[in-house]
């Protein structure tokens, strides 16, 4: 069970904010270190996940693709689309993409969204622009990126719930594998993905309510930010 302490080492690397990348490392490190593996066993092991990992690589072209698609206007378009939509706010909008991003991963479908390809490029600015318009005035930096966090836990939330719905999915096979090979069960992926409905639904009630009430905690941190600064109150916003 001491290898387990490689977990702790994650745990206290995510609170204390370190880079990931590192974190995992260090992580993976400690727990062949307490296995009893050597320096050069832990280092071909690294090598191995890797090489049988390929897929990691995909950045490589995904980032340059996406660089192109953004130099040439795709967030200025994304923006303009969005602003043509009138009662569109942030968090309905976020709310549909939720709703989308979560039955398109319990079809198996993981790979049509994600932070580089969909979240950075066209659901970031299009919920940016419902902000400014709902609220009738530019959002301030801090307000900017809170937006953008509910983009990413939209997306994030909606696969995470989602795909477990989907029998194929690696960690529905994984769960089945190791919980009948060690406990002689007979667990089929169709029960996980069963049971994974439910959790889905509340997921999306729970966070959808979340990204429904971001409207009103924009509104009223526009108004405070406009008190503040003596400024006139935006268009929509509460007094």
């Amino acid at each position: 069970m001491i290898v387990l302490l490689g977990v702790v080492v994650v745990i206290l690397g995510f609170v204390t904010r370190r880079n990931p990348v590192l974190v995992v490392g260090v992580a993976g490190i400690v727990t062949g270190l307490l296995g009893r593996m050597s320096p050069m066993e832990v280092l071909a092991a690294f090598g191995r996940s890797f090489a049988d990992s390929r897929s990691v690589t995909v950045f490589a072209i995904v980032l340059p693709v996406i660089g192109l698609l953004e130099r040439y206007g795709l967030r200025e378009q994304a923006r303009n689309l969005i602003g043509r939509l009138g009662k569109l706010s942030a968090g309905r909008f976020l709310t549909v993409y939720l709703l989308v991003r979560q039955v398109t991963a319990a079809f198996g479908l993981n790979s049509i969204g994600g932070p580089a390809q969909t979240v950075r490029p066209l659901v970031a600015p299009m919920a940016e622009a419902a902000a400014e318009r709902s609220t009738g005035s530019k959002l301030p930096d801090r307000l900017r990126e809170k937006v953008r966090s509910y983009s990413a836990s939209a997306d994030t939330v909606g696969v995470f719930f989602g795909e477990d719905c989907f029998i194929a999915i690696g960690s529905i096979l994984l769960i089945t594998g190791f919980v009948n090979s060690t406990y002689q069960q007979e667990i089929e992926p169709t029960q996980l993905a069963l049971w994974a409905i439910p959790l889905a639904v509340c997921a999306f009630v729970i966070h959808g309510a979340r990204l429904l009430l971001l409207d009103r905690q924009l509104e009223r941190e526009m108004a405070h930010a406009a008190a503040e600064h003596d400024l006139p109150l935006p268009e929509g916003a509460d007094k």
